[in-house]
Order: structure tokens, then sequence, then C-alpha cells
């Protein structure tokens, strides 16, 4: 069997041996009845039962024989509807095969192969298709973790009227599902260090042809007359341009901790998953605010990595950066880093902004670099997951959540708004609660910013 269009099954080879091995029970045990029928007549010296086993060893035989030498032409495709969701969603897989040969075929039996978390392996049965039809089927799957899982190849099973034999052929192509983590929604409220101007989250910016224009500038081929500093063309003796203010989008970093150290127990309710929804569920919210957004991690490493400050450049649609910071916390796993240094280098380097971070186990050395980060930023939030307290199954202290502790204190004075996560807590209410308590120290020191 051969096929077309966008998956080529793989042809078996070996001949004889290859068709035997198709043989099913059946088949395999009209082929022992018949051997044992052809020895019992040979010693017995029957000439009617020999013919009798003949025929039952010749059927299976024949019927490997001719589904072996059958050549169908069949083109497989597959398509996912929608090719990214996240955990706990549903995607839809599509199967098509078409006949492209003269001939009808048999019977088959399709099987596409889907990781075992995704679910059982989906098997259809197609009774005959004509020469020049199509069949079209589909399957669900399902997975309550994150990750990037093949879809395939997809296999196609003869097998001749008589159920003697069966014989496999696989497509070479395969796909493949992205499971994101899940998006909380948030609500709009307004965080410190968010860009002072015009708009929501905007601010002013110079450099209409560079960050390193000054008022005024020199004339350059493409300027518009209209902008012409006739007061300084004078005074410098050459053409001299004014400058245009221009929108530039806020900017926002997610910092997810991914220490492996940091985080205790695994699964889909562990705390780093917590943590690894809480930075996707950010990360949307402020791309739909219109913010410029990155992801950094313990390691240094940044995503998009768009430019040389990592930040999604405003040329970038915010459904393309979300797409690929998403397709990126989708496989994130715990690094090998035991400390917060790479990426206190990579934020040291700017000073805009607002920074959310996400943390595990803070020990006093880590909790220090973390304080240090704040310098950088024109704010920044912080989340706390104490990962030996998350694994507890006993009742949360008394006092209000996110009170206490030396971590804290520590952000805190170093002016974080840090709130520690207790298992089964909301990010939407942690959120609110962060900004209830940034707006609380912004008022006792002058107001930091109205909402």
């Amino acid at each position: 069997m051969t096929t077309g269009g966008t998956g080529r099954a793989e042809e078996d080879r070996g001949g004889v041996r290859t068709a035997l091995a198709g043989l099913t029970t059946r088949g395999r045990s009209f082929l022992a009845a018949g051997v044992a029928a052809a020895v019992c007549a040979y010693v017995l010296g029957q000439s009617d039962l020999l013919r009798v086993g003949l025929l039952l060893a010749a059927l299976p035989l024949v019927c490997a024989t001719v589904l072996y030498r059958t050549r169908y032409r069949v083109a497989g495709s597959r398509r996912l509807s929608p090719a990214r969701v996240p955990a706990t969603g549903e995607a839809r897989v599509h199967l098509r095969v078409e006949n492209v040969s003269r001939l009808p075929t048999g019977l088959l039996m399709l099987q596409d192969r889907v990781p075992y978390v995704l679910g059982p392996r989906p098997r259809f049965v197609l009774d005959r298709v004509e020469a020049g039809g199509r069949r079209e089927v589909s399957y669900r799957v399902r997975s309550d973790l994150r990750g990037r899982y093949p879809l395939g190849p997809l296999q196609l099973r003869l097998s001749d009227p008589f159920g003697m034999c069966e014989l496999t052929r696989s497509f070479s192509a395969y796909d493949t599902l992205v499971v994101t983590p899940r998006v909380e929604p948030l609500p709009p409220v307004r965080m410190g260090g968010e860009a002072k101007g015009y708009g929501e989250g905007r601010q002013r910016s110079l450099a209409l042809a560079g960050e390193d224009d000054v008022i005024p500038r020199g004339y350059r081929y493409g300027d518009d007359l209209r902008r012409v500093h006739w007061r300084s063309t004078a005074r410098h003796g050459e053409l001299m341009v004014r400058r245009e203010e221009q929108p530039q989008r806020a900017r926002c970093t997610v910092l997810l901790d991914t220490r492996g150290g940091a985080y205790e127990g695994a699964g889909p309710d562990s705390a780093f998953e917590w943590a690894v929804t809480g930075a996707a569920s950010v990360l949307v919210h402020m791309l739909e605010r219109g913010f410029s957004v990155r992801l950094l991690t313990d390691t240094g490493s940044v995503v998009p990595g768009e430019g040389a400050d990592g930040f999604a450049g405003a040329s970038q649609q915010s459904a393309d950066a979300a797409g690929l910071m998403m397709d990126t916390l989708a496989v994130i796993g715990h690094s090998d880093g035991t400390g917060l240094s790479p990426a206190y280098d990579v934020l040291r380097g700017g000073g805009e902004g607002l920074l959310v971070a996400f943390f595990g186990d803070l020990d006093e050395e880590q909790a220090a670099v973390a304080a240090r980060m704040r310098r950088r930023s024109g704010g920044a939030i912080a989340f706390v997951l104490d990962g030996a307290a998350w694994l507890r199954d006993a009742a949360p202290a008394s006092g209000p959540p996110g009170a206490g502790g030396p971590v804290l204190r520590a952000l805190r004075e170093a002016g974080w708004t840090a709130l520690a996560v207790e298992r089964g807590a909301s990010l939407e209410e942690l959120w609110r609660r962060a900004d209830r308590e940034r707006t609380g120290v912004g008022a006792a020191s002058g107001g930091e910013g109205a909402r």
C-alpha cells in the first residue's frame, strides 16, 4: 500500500516473512489445523483428510499473499483544532483518508498514536473506501499537564474478508499539540511602576528617529519641512528640525523562579505549577493592557528576546508575543541553578517598568538578591511560595494571609509588595490584595500612584 498527500505510508519489507507475521489468531489456527490434518493424513494414508488439510493450510496463506501484494494508494492528513490549548482544555483532531487509486479498498482500521497523558489510543474502522473517495473521522484529546505532545504517525491496518491476515502500514507525518498553562483572568488594577503619561499605561518618549536624538537636531533627508526650527537654524547655520514625541509602550517584566531546590512536590497541583500558571496569567493580562512584556527566569534567559532588552517590540503583535511566551511556559521545567544572581544581572541593566516575580523558597542570601532587584524597577510585586507549607495538608496558621516571615519582611523593607501564597490560593484575589497593599503603602509615603 502506498499513499500520497500529506502522509506517506512506510512499506514493510521481507516478503513472505512479513505476510506470515500478519496472520491473525484465526489465520494461525487454520494453518496449524491444516498442517496437523496433512500429517495425520500422511500417517493414516487418508487422501480425503489430506485434501482437507491442504485447504485449511492454503486459505490463510492465499489471504496473506493477496493482501500483501495489494497496492492501495491512500493519502492521509491530520488537522488540530486548535493546535494550542490550555491545560484541562480539549482539542479535536480531524483525520482524513482519501483513496487516490483506481481500486476500492477493503476493510481498513485507522489508528492514531497519541501519548498516554492525552487519553486512549483512538481506533476507527472503515468498511470500504471507493476509488477517489474519502473518509473523515475525529476524536478529542485532553491533558491536565502542560507540555508538547506528538500526535502520530497515523497507522492503517488492512484485513482480508475472512479475517485471516492483518497488515499495518504507518504514515511518516506527525503533528504536535501544545498544552499551555491555564490563564486566570485578572482584574484591571493600576500597579505601581506603570509609566506616567497619557493613556492607560503609556508614556511619551523622545526619539522620532532614534534614542540619541536631542532638541534640536540636524535636518535629515525625508524630514517634514514643517518641523524646521528656524531660530536654531539661524544660530547653527544649517537646517535644524524639532523633535516630536511619540507614544512608547509601558514595560513589565515577569520573573519566574524555576530553581529545582525552591519547590517541593510535582503534578498539576504543585507549587511550581501554580507559579507557572501565575506567570502565564500576568503575561497575558499585561499584554492585553498594552504593555511591552518579557519573561525572565532565574537563569537569566529572556523570552521573547526581541531586541537587546528582551521586551516584545512595539511592532510585534501581542498575540504573537503571547503565543511565543506561552509555548515557552508549556515546556519550562526546573533549572539546575541555585541562585537568582543571573536574573539580577539582567534586571540591573534597566530601571523602568513593573516587575512581577514568582519566587519559590528563598533563603537569607537569595532574599537579599531579590531585595536588590527592587532598586532597578519602577514597581515590584512578589508572590512567594513556601514549598514545605504547600505540601502540608494542615490548615493555614492564624493571622492575615501573607503576614510575617523574615523573607517577606526583607522584601517589603526593600520596597516590594510581597505576598505569601498558600495552597489553593486564588491569583485573582492575591492580585487585588497586592493592589490594596501597594495603594496603602503609597498613601503612607505621599502617594505612589492613584488607581
